[in-house]
């Protein structure tokens, strides 16, 4: 269940947002000003903070700059003010999304969603030995700086065993994995693509160890 910091000095708009909040499945603790929410926020993990902007002792902007410090959560602010250099100054601290008030609850919780959404999606996954990247979510890999040159199928081949770093794969089990359950080759299907990988990796061809009379391994 994610967990919401409800940050306002307005009682009555703590307690709307909080009810949403629960309805929608979320945990929500509130904070009456911005130096409560960075005390909150330094003693548990937040999923995302909803900050107003006008607050004593500590205003939003000042509480979201420190918050950022600390915190990965994603940030939405909350403001009677809809001026453009507000709203810009806000993105520049790294808010994550700005609703004007008076608000819609339930756009709030939308809101709340897609930044929940944004912020859980898995990272980019780029997996690097020494000057040899593979890029495995674009694709792609350099050798020293230089986009290597690999037909698809190597792409596919050198992915798979990246993924399966350290591990012996039989020439079987690539056919399998790699080609497909239902392509019909032969054990020289693999040793050819092996090869070729092993040439355009260059300097780094000793990443791919031969396992006698298996098959191969990916190895750091």
């Amino acid at each position: 269940m994610s967990k919401i910091l409800i940050v306002d000095d307005e009682e009555n708009i703590r307690e709307v947002v909080k009810e949403y909040a629960q309805l929608n499945g979320y945990e929500a603790d509130e904070a009456e000003d911005g130096m409560q929410a960075l005390d909150m926020v330094e003693k548990t993990a937040y999923d995302c903070v909803i900050l107003d902007v006008m607050m004593p002792k500590l205003d939003g902007f000042s509480a979201c700059k420190q918050i950022k410090k600390i915190s990965s959560a994603p940030v939405i602010m909350l403001s009677a003010r809809q001026e453009e250099y507000d709203k810009l100054f806000g993105f520049e601290l790294g808010v994550d999304d700005y609703v004007a008030k008076p608000f819609s609850p339930k756009e709030l919780m939308a809101r709340v969603k897609a930044v929940l959404e944004r912020s859980h999606k898995p990272e980019h996954q780029i997996m690097k030995y020494e000057g040899l990247v593979v890029d495995i979510d674009g694709r792609s890999v350099t050798v020293d700086g230089m986009k290597a040159d690999l037909t698809p199928k190597e792409i596919d081949l050198l992915i798979y065993m990246v993924q399966h770093e350290n591990v012996a794969l039989s020439r079987s089990k690539l056919l399998e994995e790699v080609w497909d359950y239902d392509y019909f080759g032969d054990d020289r299907t693999v040793d050819t693509h092996v090869k070729m990988l092993r040439h355009n990796l260059g300097a780094y061809r000793d990443h791919i160890v031969t396992v006698r009379g298996m098959g191969y391994k990916f190895e750091k």
